[in-house]
């Protein structure tokens, strides 16, 4: 597999900061699993941000800090907002990476012409959906905008648009001001893990028409 398109550098830092929504962490994480590049890039974030940390002046903690560390000892653990919950193995979906196994999915839904949405269950997701998207080869999307952030990790197939061939492993970090107007590669059907939050508006005169249909 070769990667082409990753995360941007801000992505990457606030993966590594713990500070991007848990949609997009999903995400995130599933494509710096198969890409050693960026998990050094967020090695050297990390790094970078235990140096700052360790440079800072120490902070005096206060008086009741350590009993209120204590009480919390025996307190259950939270639900990592990215971890699996125990499900069904999913093995009518053998393109799925090992770390999306264990997911609830939702049943597929018809959302547009040759294109199906399979919601993804993640615990604290509030400010993105994420879900899988599958769409046919050949298959056209209308001109559109994002009233959001669409982030993208390709698990089958490819797309293209403006921004170049997305294959499998590649990663497409869409932010809301960029026009798509992407197409699935022929050969082979395209699925693709997403987290986004807002929406999508058509711009083009066939998606305005069909823009009131779409459940996107």
């Amino acid at each position: 597999m070769t990667i082409e398109h990753h995360p941007s550098d801000a992505t990457l830092a606030e993966y590594a900061a713990g500070t991007l929504d848990a949609g997009s962490r999903l995400v995130v994480g599933t494509h710096i699993a198969k890409c050693p590049q960026c998990r050094r890039a967020v090695q050297q974030f990390e790094s970078v941000g235990g140096a700052l940390l360790s440079g800072l002046p120490p902070a005096p903690m206060q008086p009741d800090a350590l009993a209120k560390t204590l009480s919390r000892l025996d307190e259950a653990p939270a639900e990592d907002a990215t971890a699996a919950p125990a499900h069904a193995a999913h093995d009518d979906m053998p393109w799925l990476p090992d770390g999306l196994r264990d997911r609830e999915f939702g049943p597929w839904r018809w959302i547009g012409i040759g294109v199906e949405q399979r919601s993804v269950k993640v615990a604290g997701a509030d400010s993105a959906r994420v879900f899988l998207l599958r769409a046919k080869p050949g298959v056209k999307l209308p001109v559109h905008v994002h009233t959001g952030i669409e982030r993208t990790q390709v698990l089958a197939g490819a797309f293209i648009h403006d921004g170049g061939r997305f294959g499998a492993g590649d990663f497409d970090d869409a932010e809301g001001d960029v026009e798509h107007n992407p197409r699935v590669d022929e050969g082979e059907t395209c699925i693709c893990l997403v987290a986004m939050t807002g929406g999508i508006r058509m711009t083009g005169p066939i998606g305005r028409l069909i823009q009131p249909f779409l459940r996107l």
